[in-house]
């Protein structure tokens, strides 16, 4: 279990990062540094079925990624509970990413509608401005008649 200070930094990496729309690049780094430690974890709790480190990383990134090719599997009650994390982790990013992009459409869409809106506000402002003055000069030219 990560320590309260390691969650409150992880915490505002990640806050951080979304407020500069820089949530791809560090979801992709942190990603890949969980598929590296777990490739690790698992080639260390589980020799006979990764016999490689290479191995380990190489079915972390494919478990990850919910491919699962199946062409290496962990068959421990440990390498499957790292296994366990891998997907659960899998799943919470590719969600959270398609969240983030989603999101992401979505201001840039409604950015562009708020400008669209007060462009036409703007001009419905000036016509209007130009309506009155029009209205302000008829009315002296008629009380420039009645004198």
């Amino acid at each position: 279990m990560p320590s309260l200070r390691a969650q409150s930094f992880l915490a505002e990496r990640t806050r951080k990062a979304v407020a500069r729309r820089r949530v791809f690049p560090y979801l992709a780094f942190v990603t890949l540094l969980v598929g590296v430690a777990a490739g690790i974890v698992v080639s260390l709790v589980d020799p006979k079925d990764f016999p490689t480190v290479e191995d380990g990383i190489w079915w972390a990134i494919v478990t990850l990624g919910t491919v699962g090719y199946g062409d290496i599997v962990p068959t421990t009650v440990t390498g499957r509970i790292v296994g366990v994390v891998l997907i659960v982790f899998g799943v919470t990013f590719i969600s959270f990413l398609t969240a983030t992009v989603t999101s992401a459409f979505v201001s840039a869409e409604r950015s562009e509608s708020r400008e669209l809106e007060l462009a036409q506000q703007s001009e419905a402002e000036e016509e209007t401005q130009q309506l009155l003055r029009q209205i302000a000069d008829r009315l002296d030219a008629i009380e420039a008649k009645l004198r």
